[in-house]
Protein backbone atom coordinates (compact mmCIF):
# COMPACT_ATOMS: atom_id res chain seq x y z
CA UNK A 1 0.00 0.00 0.00
CA UNK A 2 0.96 3.29 -0.67
CA UNK A 3 -0.25 4.86 3.03
CA UNK A 4 -3.69 5.19 2.05
CA UNK A 5 -6.67 5.18 -0.77
CA UNK A 6 -7.57 9.06 -0.96
CA UNK A 7 -5.88 10.76 -3.98
CA UNK A 8 -8.07 12.49 -6.85
CA UNK A 9 -6.33 10.30 -9.21
CA UNK A 10 -5.56 7.00 -7.51
CA UNK A 11 -5.39 3.50 -9.09
CA UNK A 12 -7.33 0.78 -8.04
CA UNK A 13 -5.85 -1.58 -5.39
CA UNK A 14 -5.65 -5.49 -6.18
CA UNK A 15 -7.39 -6.38 -3.08
CA UNK A 16 -10.60 -4.35 -3.51
CA UNK A 17 -10.41 -5.62 -7.15
CA UNK A 18 -9.99 -9.15 -6.00
CA UNK A 19 -12.78 -8.92 -3.51
CA UNK A 20 -15.27 -7.66 -6.41
CA UNK A 21 -14.48 -10.73 -8.73
CA UNK A 22 -15.48 -13.05 -5.95
CA UNK A 23 -18.44 -11.08 -5.27
CA UNK A 24 -19.26 -11.43 -9.18
CA UNK A 25 -18.69 -14.25 -8.96
CA UNK A 26 -21.01 -15.70 -6.48
CA UNK A 27 -23.76 -13.69 -7.99
CA UNK A 28 -22.86 -15.13 -11.73
CA UNK A 29 -22.94 -18.69 -9.96
CA UNK A 30 -26.56 -18.12 -8.51
CA UNK A 31 -27.86 -17.75 -11.54
CA UNK A 32 -29.91 -20.90 -12.60
CA UNK A 33 -29.99 -22.18 -14.98
CA UNK A 34 -27.18 -19.72 -16.72
CA UNK A 35 -26.95 -18.53 -19.99
CA UNK A 36 -23.86 -18.03 -22.73
CA UNK A 37 -23.56 -14.35 -20.86
CA UNK A 38 -22.82 -16.02 -17.67
CA UNK A 39 -20.84 -18.80 -18.86
CA UNK A 40 -18.20 -16.09 -20.41
CA UNK A 41 -18.44 -13.53 -17.36
CA UNK A 42 -17.34 -16.21 -15.12
CA UNK A 43 -14.19 -17.07 -17.52
CA UNK A 44 -13.75 -13.73 -17.64
CA UNK A 45 -13.83 -13.30 -14.03
CA UNK A 46 -11.42 -15.94 -13.46
CA UNK A 47 -8.98 -15.11 -16.06
CA UNK A 48 -8.99 -11.60 -14.91
CA UNK A 49 -7.89 -12.68 -11.39
CA UNK A 50 -4.99 -15.14 -12.88
CA UNK A 51 -4.22 -11.14 -14.43
CA UNK A 52 -3.99 -9.57 -11.84
CA UNK A 53 -2.75 -11.66 -9.44
CA UNK A 54 0.46 -12.00 -12.71
CA UNK A 55 0.50 -8.26 -12.74
CA UNK A 56 -0.42 -6.54 -9.33
CA UNK A 57 2.96 -5.33 -8.98
CA UNK A 58 2.20 -3.07 -12.03
CA UNK A 59 -0.16 -0.97 -10.15
CA UNK A 60 0.37 2.72 -11.23
CA UNK A 61 2.48 4.63 -7.96
CA UNK A 62 0.55 7.71 -6.68
CA UNK A 63 2.14 10.64 -8.50
CA UNK A 64 2.09 8.77 -11.65
CA UNK A 65 -0.89 10.35 -13.01
CA UNK A 66 -0.52 12.62 -16.32
CA UNK A 67 -0.80 16.57 -16.50
CA UNK A 68 -4.71 17.76 -15.73
CA UNK A 69 -6.80 19.65 -17.49
CA UNK A 70 -10.63 20.13 -18.80
CA UNK A 71 -11.80 16.64 -20.11
CA UNK A 72 -15.35 15.78 -21.96
CA UNK A 73 -15.32 12.74 -19.23
CA UNK A 74 -17.04 10.36 -21.49
CA UNK A 75 -15.90 10.78 -24.90
CA UNK A 76 -16.88 7.99 -27.24
CA UNK A 77 -18.52 7.52 -30.55
CA UNK A 78 -22.15 7.89 -29.21
CA UNK A 79 -21.70 11.37 -28.08
CA UNK A 80 -20.03 12.52 -31.17
CA UNK A 81 -23.12 13.85 -33.57
CA UNK A 82 -22.36 13.65 -37.58
CA UNK A 83 -23.48 15.63 -40.54
CA UNK A 84 -22.78 13.33 -43.25
CA UNK A 85 -19.01 12.07 -42.24
CA UNK A 86 -17.86 15.31 -40.40
CA UNK A 87 -18.46 15.26 -36.66
CA UNK A 88 -20.65 18.64 -35.93
CA UNK A 89 -21.00 18.38 -32.33
CA UNK A 90 -20.05 16.92 -29.12
CA UNK A 91 -23.17 16.05 -26.22
CA UNK A 92 -23.35 14.46 -22.99
CA UNK A 93 -21.25 17.05 -21.05
CA UNK A 94 -22.10 15.92 -17.33
CA UNK A 95 -18.53 14.50 -16.86
CA UNK A 96 -17.03 17.46 -17.96
CA UNK A 97 -14.05 17.99 -14.95
CA UNK A 98 -10.48 18.31 -14.58
CA UNK A 99 -8.87 15.35 -15.09
CA UNK A 100 -5.49 13.74 -16.48
CA UNK A 101 -6.31 14.93 -19.66
CA UNK A 102 -4.31 12.14 -21.95
CA UNK A 103 -5.75 9.37 -19.90
CA UNK A 104 -8.88 10.36 -21.80
CA UNK A 105 -7.37 10.39 -24.91
CA UNK A 106 -5.93 6.94 -24.32
CA UNK A 107 -9.69 5.80 -22.96
CA UNK A 108 -11.44 6.96 -26.33
CA UNK A 109 -9.37 5.58 -28.62
CA UNK A 110 -9.66 2.02 -26.65
CA UNK A 111 -13.51 3.03 -27.40
CA UNK A 112 -13.26 4.23 -30.72
CA UNK A 113 -10.48 1.75 -32.01
CA UNK A 114 -11.48 -1.69 -30.83
CA UNK A 115 -12.34 -4.58 -32.89
CA UNK A 116 -15.00 -6.81 -32.35
CA UNK A 117 -12.62 -9.13 -31.10
CA UNK A 118 -11.30 -7.24 -28.65
CA UNK A 119 -8.24 -6.22 -30.21
CA UNK A 120 -7.31 -2.38 -31.28
CA UNK A 121 -6.79 -1.43 -34.23
CA UNK A 122 -2.91 0.26 -34.23
CA UNK A 123 -2.48 1.42 -37.24
CA UNK A 124 -5.59 4.04 -36.67
CA UNK A 125 -4.15 4.40 -33.18
CA UNK A 126 -0.81 5.38 -34.22
CA UNK A 127 -2.28 7.87 -36.47
CA UNK A 128 -4.46 9.07 -33.53
CA UNK A 129 -2.11 9.55 -31.06
CA UNK A 130 -0.12 11.66 -33.37
CA UNK A 131 -2.46 13.62 -33.99
CA UNK A 132 -3.16 14.01 -30.18
CA UNK A 133 0.76 14.97 -29.19
CA UNK A 134 1.13 17.07 -32.64
CA UNK A 135 -2.33 19.26 -31.60
CA UNK A 136 -2.10 18.92 -27.64
CA UNK A 137 1.88 19.20 -27.23
CA UNK A 138 1.76 16.10 -25.39
CA UNK A 139 5.14 14.09 -25.32
CA UNK A 140 5.65 9.89 -25.48
CA UNK A 141 6.11 10.29 -21.65
CA UNK A 142 3.15 11.65 -20.92
CA UNK A 143 1.26 9.92 -23.49
CA UNK A 144 3.17 6.18 -21.81
CA UNK A 145 1.99 7.29 -18.28
CA UNK A 146 -1.17 7.27 -19.53
CA UNK A 147 -1.68 4.13 -21.64
CA UNK A 148 -0.23 2.03 -18.11
CA UNK A 149 -2.64 4.34 -16.28
CA UNK A 150 -5.61 3.02 -18.66
CA UNK A 151 -4.55 -0.66 -19.19
CA UNK A 152 -4.09 -0.62 -15.01
CA UNK A 153 -7.94 0.79 -14.74
CA UNK A 154 -9.31 -1.73 -17.25
CA UNK A 155 -7.56 -4.57 -15.66
CA UNK A 156 -9.72 -3.93 -12.77
CA UNK A 157 -13.12 -2.88 -13.86
CA UNK A 158 -15.99 -5.01 -14.57
CA UNK A 159 -18.85 -2.41 -14.94
CA UNK A 160 -20.81 -4.09 -17.41
CA UNK A 161 -20.95 -6.75 -14.57
CA UNK A 162 -21.68 -4.59 -12.08
CA UNK A 163 -24.71 -3.15 -14.20
CA UNK A 164 -26.39 -6.63 -14.67
CA UNK A 165 -25.94 -8.76 -11.56
CA UNK A 166 -25.40 -5.66 -9.29
CA UNK A 167 -27.90 -3.39 -10.71
CA UNK A 168 -30.52 -5.80 -13.37
CA UNK A 169 -29.14 -3.31 -15.51
CA UNK A 170 -28.46 -5.34 -19.31
CA UNK A 171 -28.00 -2.20 -21.63
CA UNK A 172 -24.42 -2.67 -21.77
CA UNK A 173 -24.10 -6.69 -22.23
CA UNK A 174 -23.36 -6.03 -25.77
CA UNK A 175 -20.57 -4.42 -25.11
CA UNK A 176 -19.10 -7.48 -22.82
CA UNK A 177 -17.44 -9.63 -25.44
CA UNK A 178 -15.08 -7.11 -26.61
CA UNK A 179 -14.98 -4.91 -23.31
CA UNK A 180 -13.87 -7.47 -21.54
CA UNK A 181 -11.49 -9.32 -24.53
CA UNK A 182 -9.50 -5.75 -25.12
CA UNK A 183 -8.61 -6.14 -21.12
CA UNK A 184 -7.00 -9.92 -21.84
CA UNK A 185 -5.38 -8.41 -25.25
CA UNK A 186 -4.13 -5.27 -24.12
CA UNK A 187 -1.90 -7.47 -20.94
CA UNK A 188 -0.23 -9.96 -23.72
CA UNK A 189 0.31 -6.62 -26.28
CA UNK A 190 1.18 -4.14 -23.66
CA UNK A 191 4.65 -2.95 -25.18
CA UNK A 192 2.85 -2.64 -29.21
CA UNK A 193 -0.03 -0.70 -27.76
CA UNK A 194 2.42 1.35 -25.63
CA UNK A 195 4.45 2.18 -28.92
CA UNK A 196 1.53 2.73 -31.42
CA UNK A 197 0.37 5.45 -28.57
CA UNK A 198 4.06 6.42 -27.24
CA UNK A 199 6.50 5.67 -30.52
Amino acid sequence: HDGGRAGAYASAYPADTFALIDELLALVRRRTPGDGFDSLAEHRLLERRTLLERNAHHRPPPGAETPTGWVHGDFHPLNVLYRGTDPAAIVDWDRLAVQPRAEEAVRAAAIFFVRPSGELDLVKVRAYARAYRLTTGADAGELAAAVHRVWWERLNDFWILRWRYQLNDRRADPQFPAVSALAVWWTRSYEEVCEAFAG
